[in-house]
């Protein structure tokens, strides 16, 4: 079984104090877990930035995970497979109709491109490995602003509806980067996904994965930031181009998803979820459980949670995640699995080959290693006109981080 020494418990201990004392991210949470037991857990900084009277950052305080949500809703859609109420090979127009007659873009970055009509039929298998077609529209404002369709007002009577149609927009099908099955796209497929949840339980996203997998796992997390999640909020922080950072409050160029949880309805499975990163991490452990036959009662089959770390892709979607990781972590070639991205070597002094991993929009990241037995949390809040999405003064405390933790593992070997 792999432990912590005491002197890796002694330098991550470091690292946080470095971190904190050096100001360069806002306030940030941080730990790692065996599928025994949590090995560390540590947490830095203020909740306002410059503002040392604000509330410290605690084991419990709240952060909005953009898009490692999308593992949650991943899950929640194989659990439906698992119980033979979702095939992956079923149509996805045989949820929304909308899906019959999607277009291929000749080119997703022009103002008007040409198009044709899609040839191959869009199951749910390509929405769980991101071969779909759907796609983010990458833009220089990524970094401060959610894509467009995320932040748009909710119509409470048919949120589905409505989304669709705002992907649509004015072409006469929901506009594709290519033929479903034929390469990655990083895209709407999870918010898909968790639309077809509701579609076949007849509840809300937000209840469907209270019932199975928060309240089993004991995770206080929710799509409706209520009194009490807000209360425990890590609030964003804006990285301007000078390098300073500010409390954001709405800066003209920026945008977010609708907070108030009276205006919320459509619930984003690609984005839209608040919890503390310590009990995000007992979902991480718990599929270390399920992966190594501990776990008294499994959110998942066992064949299941092992298709999350095989790749799906073929080699024209390999480069294209590629281009996705590399702002990242550039020179490592990745997979896409039915919810996660996996390593596929081993990076010096980190990860290990078969890893699988993934981040958010707002500065969080976390990995499950099961090679090595550990799983990880590590993040903080922030939008950044430097480095866009992939903030570089975030990515440095994941690297002193993960490095650490692994230099300070005893594997029993």
């Amino acid at each position: 079984m792999v432990t912590l020494t005491a002197r890796g418990k002694q330098a991550l201990d470091d690292v946080v104090a470095t971190l904190a004392m050096g100001q360069t991210i806002p306030g940030f949470a941080l730990g790692a877990t065996t599928s025994k037991e949590e090995i560390y857990f540590n947490f830095g900084g203020n909740k306002i930035i410059d503002n040392q009277s604000s509330d410290a950052v605690g084991p419990d305080t709240v952060f909005w995970i953009c898009s490692m949500t999308k593992l949650v809703a991943h899950i929640a859609a194989l659990q439906l497979i698992d119980q033979g109420k979702l095939k992956e090979e079923t149509p996805v127009s045989e949820f929304f109709p909308q899906f019959s007659n999607p277009i291929i873009l000749d080119d997703v970055t022009s103002p008007n491109p040409s198009f044709k009509p899609a040839t191959k039929v869009m199951r749910v298998e390509h929405l769980l490995n991101f071969s779909s077609g759907l796609f983010y529209l990458w833009t220089q404002d990524i970094g401060v602003s959610v894509p467009a369709p995320y932040a748009g007002a909710h119509d409470m009577k048919d949120p589905h509806s409505e989304f669709l149609s705002i992907l649509q927009g004015n072409f006469p099908g929901i506009p594709l980067q290519f033929e479903p099955g034929t390469n990655f796209a990083y895209g709407y497929g999870a918010d898909i996904l968790g639309f077809i949840v509701e579609k076949i339980t007849g509840i809300t996203l937000d209840q469907y994965l209270q019932d199975n997998v928060f309240e089993p796992l004991e995770m206080h997390a929710s799509f409706y930031l209520s009194p009490g999640l807000k209360e425990k909020l890590l609030p964003l922080t804006l990285r301007t181009q000078d390098g300073k950072m500010h409390l954001w409050n709405e800066q003209p160029g920026t945008r977010i998803i609708e907070q108030d949880p009276s205006k919320v309805s459509r619930l984003m499975g690609g984005i839209g979820l608040y919890v503390s990163l310590r009990d995000y991490l007992k979902l991480l452990q718990h599929i270390l459980q399920i992966l190594d036959g501990t776990a008294t009662a499994p959110i998942l089959k066992c064949e299941t949670a092992e298709a999350l770390f095989i790749g799906a892709q073929n080699e024209d979607g390999v480069k294209s995640l590629g281009l996705v990781t590399g702002f990242a972590f550039p020179g490592h070639n990745c997979q896409w699995s039915t919810a996660l991205a996996v390593t596929m070597e081993d990076w010096p002094n980190r990860r290990k080959k078969g890893t699988g991993f993934w981040a958010g929009w707002a500065g969080t990241h976390f990995f499950i290693d099961p090679t090595t037995g550990i799983a990880a949390v590590y993040g903080t809040q922030i939008m950044s006109y430097i480095g866009g999405n992939n903030d570089i003064e975030t990515l440095k405390g994941l690297t002193a981080f993960e490095e650490t933790l692994y230099t300070g593992l005893d594997t029993g070997n």
